[in-house]
């Protein structure tokens, strides 16, 4: 039983179902519907998240978990009944108010059920789907690509068709229950882990093998009837949120091509995440549940963010050092523009708080402003402290805080030294250990990123504390993707060349008078103004590798052209920094 849960039985349709409840039943109700071979303690981590904000369900659906099972068991799990076995709950749960629905994997095909169905029009508020499609939007699907076949739909059809392999397995005779009450009943959890990179993800054990098997006939007693008839006015009549994981083994996310056909008022959101969400994602889940149920409490339309990568980082908390200015700043806007809520960091308090405001202004559901010197041990871990209590664990970082030092090595003093590195790697490296820690603790992946630049991989003998700082940083970002892949974050080191910013205007120049510097950065920002490369584009190359999840992005033409060099003509990069004219 799920730890401060009420528990209640359900007697409907011949079978028991047993329901446990979260929560204060005078607020919205939320029921969480299981998949297979699952039973309700799959969503414990994430009914514990809304409990405080809702009255939350949870039920064993028949034949799962501490539910009995009809008898016989051929056509006992047919959608209609399974429709009966949901209102049947609702009714007892929340007799006067509809219940937002929320479904995962079987209880997502089932809820795809009961948003659609006649019958149960006025008893559900809205639906969140991950990782079921809707049998009839499945059928239609394959009727599309069979009838008009093209090379990318053939492509498609057979993709799905071969992530669907254990579908035609369910289909045999005796075989599946010989299985799981077998050496994979067994193994499931452990395999589970594995595969889902979920530590201690807690799988009940004890009815494992019993739900299992007779779950199998979910499969048998829907699948082909329903793909073979899909119905022509499977419309769902209420708001849709689906969530997709990206990494899902079993389904396809061309799957859900040409949905809002089926579900006109139709959210969409991604997740770097294989298939078991509510274990992977606990936290991401319900932020999404909560937000989409409030909005529909509200009467509020589904949020409609219309950045690029909306799908992907609505919602999300991203956190960006050196945000006042240049690059941060544009990243920032571009993360808001995406509906992620945006922390932005700068040391200027000033510019923080204007980039925070554009960034609400641009779409982020919120935008808060922090002051820190990156460079500061302990002010950097007061800041994690307390992005954590009154933010939530950093989806996404973006190391970007840096500073400019130009001169030769022998006019470069140790303190010189000291200031670049202290800002420029050990900002860094600040960042990725607090919050890449609680990334990693928090055990629901997340991503890195951190600003290098082309200086990285090229030798120069006007920017040696630059270039060296900002190698350092590339081979950190090298260092930490192959630590933390394990634990599903990713970690991006950007190397843009000559971008458009103020750090030229700021730049120190080593060993020159106070005039003299001054010349020279302005002789450095005409330059880099003629170049006039926009941090913007920056940006748009930061979200993209975040969302393909790249290892180093060289941003601009010269970038990416001495990246080459670096790699098949080091030699070139070597003649070419001897010839370098001084600064």
């Amino acid at each position: 039983m799920l730890k401060g849960a009420r528990e209640r039985w359900v007697r409907t349709g011949g079978v028991e179902l047993c329901v446990a409840e979260l929560g204060d039943p005078g607020r919205p109700t939320v029921v969480l519907v299981h998949g297979y071979p699952d039973s309700k303690e799959v969503w414990s981590q994430v009914a514990h998240h809304l409990a405080d904000r809702f009255h939350v369900v949870l039920y064993d659906v028949r034949g799962h978990g501490r539910s009995s099972a009809p008898q016989p068991l051929r056509g006992g799990f047919t959608l209609e009944k399974l429709t009966d076995d949901f209102l049947a709950v609702a009714d007892a749960v929340s007799p006067d108010r509809p219940v937002h629905l929320v479904g995962h994997d079987w209880g997502s095909v089932q809820g795809w059920e009961f948003a659609t169905v006649r019958r149960t029009e006025g008893r559900v508020a809205s639906f969140t789907s991950m990782s079921g499609p809707s049998l009839d939007h499945f059928g239609h699907w394959i009727k599309r690509r069979v009838r008009r076949p093209t090379p990318r739909r053939v492509g498609q059809l057979l993709g799905q068709g071969a992530k669907s392999w254990y579908v035609y397995l369910l289909h045999t005779p005796a075989l599946p229950e010989l299985a799981w009450r077998g050496p994979l009943g067994k193994a499931w959890p452990r395999l589970l882990e594995r595969a889902e990179r979920v530590p201690g993800a807690g799988y009940p054990t004890a009815s494992l093998p019993m739900d299992a098997a007779h779950g199998a006939w979910l499969y048998r007693d829907n699948v082909r009837p329903r793909l073979r008839r899909p119905r022509d006015d499977a419309y769902a009549h209420v708001p849709v949120q689906l969530i997709t994981p990206l990494d899902d083994v079993f389904l396809s996310k061309r799957l859900y091509d040409d949905l809002e056909r089926w579900a006109p008022r139709l959210t969409r959101r991604t997740l770097p995440a294989k298939h078991w969400v509510p274990r992977s994602r606990p936290d991401q889940l319900a932020a999404w549940i909560a937000e989409f149920v409030t909005g529909a409490e509200a009467g509020r339309p589904a949020p409609k963010v219309t950045g690029r990568y909306a799908e992907r980082f609505g919602g999300q908390l991203v956190l960006v050092t050196g945000a006042g200015s240049g690059i941060g700043r544009a990243t920032a806007y571009a993360f808001a523009g995406a509906g992620a809520r945006v922390v932005a960091v700068d040391r200027d308090a000033e510019s923080a708080a204007r980039t925070a405001e554009m960034a609400r202004l641009l779409g982020a559901p919120a935008a808060w402003a922090e002051t820190v010197d990156v460079s500061d041990e302990q002010a950097m871990e007061k800041l994690a402290d307390k992005v954590a209590t009154e933010y939530g664990v950093v989806d996404v970082l973006v190391n970007n805080a840096g500073i400019g030092l130009a001169g030769s090595f022998l006019d470069t003093t140790p303190e010189d030294w000291r200031r670049v590195l202290d800002v420029n790697l050990w900002g860094v490296i600040h960042g990725c250990r607090l919050f890449g820690r609680q990334m990693a603790e928090r055990g629901q992946g997340g991503h890195i990123v951190n600003t290098a630049s082309a200086a990285a991989y090229q030798p120069s003998r006007a920017l040696p504390a630059y270039s060296t700082s900002k190698a350092a940083v590339l081979m950190l970002s090298e260092c930490l993707r192959a630590e933390l892949a394990g634990r599903g974050i990713g970690v991006t080191a950007v190397c843009p060349g000559f971008v458009n910013t103020n750090i030229t205007s700021t730049a120190r120049f080593a060993g020159v008078d106070a005039d003299e510097e001054q010349r020279r950065q302005k002789r450095t920002a005409r330059l880099y103004g003629l170049r006039n490369y926009p941090p913007e584009k920056v940006a748009d190359a930061v979200l993209r590798a975040v969302v393909r999840n790249e290892a180093v992005v060289p941003v601009t033409a010269e970038a990416r052209g001495l990246r080459a060099l670096s790699r098949f003509a080091p030699g070139a990069l070597r003649a070419i920094a001897r010839l370098e004219p001084p600064v």
